[in-house]
């Protein structure tokens, strides 16, 4: 009894390896691999800008006031450099007026008043930047307009006559995407507008230099973000 006892446990702990050899092996699942956002600045948008405006110069009084418009442009990416072009249009209240007295032989004083106000202005603009995913440090720069008015008054008198003046403008700024398909940029320009004759002839101005900085959000078209595994 004793030796068949033993040769059955001596069979058993032979047979014992062997079947958990010929257990499957545990499936082996591979961690799932994180996805990263890559952007890709090519393409058409739209958007919304404001901002502020002031004259550059020395003397008083100086144009100041405030815009609000839209923005159109088209990028081109290759790389991580970004360039395109923009154009840009807003309804203004950039104004400044001076008031005096203007005496006159046997009337008096009368009081007088001039008064300058821009209430439209614009910009056509090329751009190029560096990307960074989805940040877009940029340059740009091109043609300004103004539209302008000029307003005289003597007493109960008033005269206006309006020009249009145009000119160049350079700057820079940053736009970053938030989400998707939106960005939000930030913006300062110089612009240089030059001058015009008001009321045939008989006022000129000199060049008009504003100082321009401006926020915006812009809508893009086609899905700028590629999922990059």
């Amino acid at each position: 009894m004793k030796k068949v006892l033993l040769a059955s446990a001596c069979l058993f702990a032979l047979a014992a390896p062997a079947s958990a050899a010929d257990l499957a092996a545990r499936p082996y699942t591979k961690a799932p691999v994180a996805v990263a956002s890559v952007y890709n600045w090519t393409g058409f948008y739209l958007g919304i800008v404001g901002g502020g405006a002031w004259e550059n110069g020395s003397g008083d009084p100086k144009m100041k006031g405030g815009f609000v418009g839209g923005t159109a442009g088209y990028n081109w990416q290759t790389g991580n450099v970004v360039f395109g072009i923009e154009a840009d249009g807003a309804w203004a209240d950039v104004s400044a007026s001076a008031a005096g007295t203007v005496f006159v032989a046997g009337v008096g004083g009368i009081p007088a008043s001039l008064s300058s106000k821009t209430d439209a202005m614009g910009t056509v603009r090329g751009r190029i930047g560096w990307a960074v995913n989805n940040v877009l440090f940029y340059g740009t720069g091109g043609y300004a307009w103004i539209d302008n008015k000029l307003t005289a008054s003597l007493g109960a008198l008033s005269v206006s006559d309006s020009k249009f003046h145009s000119g160049w403008t350079v700057g820079a700024g940053v736009e970053a995407f938030f989400a998707p398909q939106w960005s939000v940029k930030g913006e300062y320009l110089y612009r240089s507008l030059g001058g015009e004759t008001y009321f045939s002839g008989i006022v000129p101005t000199g060049t008009l230099n504003l100082h321009t900085v401006q926020v915006g959000v812009n809508y893009h078209f086609g899905g700028p973000v590629v999922a990059k595994y």
